[in-house]
């Protein structure tokens, strides 16, 4: 039976192998003109240089009626923390000086020193979760004004809306990115 089997097996193989093969003496005449007419067609689709630099400058986003150059309140859940990713880790250079909007919780880091968790908040940030809610990324933001906190803040959890410039600054020797010169919308 078992010999049965891997013969079935290898004449399969066979059969499917054959199949992808060209039938030599139909293609024997139209191999050089169909290579050629391919190769021409590849090389049409291919963009010089200029071209190119023209194409990269037509697809920069627009600005919106509001001024907002990255809006992330209209992507889909997954899409929105996939995007939030990409400006953080991925390609940050594309995004610094852009007006970006975001929607999520509100949310504030605070130092904890020796255990003890230091009264001021040291940043706040809009936290967007992906559509399982199992990942999250932090947008971080600086309101433009003198704000106090929790006077002139939300509540912790609640949804916001922020509207602000993306920039980077340095910590410790790291960078990081947040908004700047932002607004609660």
């Amino acid at each position: 039976m078992k010999r049965l089997f891997c013969l079935l097996l290898a004449v399969c193989m066979m059969v499917s192998l054959c199949a992808c093969g060209k039938d030599s003496e139909e293609g024997a005449g139209n191999d050089a003109s169909s290579s050629n007419e391919e190769s021409s067609a590849s090389t049409e689709s291919i963009p010089t240089p200029k071209e190119k630099e023209t194409l990269e400058e037509s697809e920069q986003p627009q600005a919106s009626a509001d001024g907002v150059d990255v809006d992330l309140t209209v992507l889909s859940s997954t899409m929105v923390y996939s995007e939030v990713y990409n400006m953080l880790y991925n390609d940050p250079a594309h995004y610094l000086g852009k007006t970006v909007k975001a929607r999520g919780e509100f949310s504030i880091y605070q130092l904890v020193t020796d255990g003890v968790l230091q009264p001021d908040p040291v940043s706040y940030a809009c936290i967007i979760s992906d559509a399982a809610a199992c990942c999250a990324e932090g947008m971080e933001f600086v309101l433009e004004g003198d704000y106090t906190y929790p006077d002139d803040y939300p509540e912790l959890g609640a949804e916001i809306t922020v509207i602000g410039e993306f920039q980077s600054y340095e910590e410790n020797g790291m960078t990081w990115y947040h908004l700047v010169n932002a607004r609660l919308a």
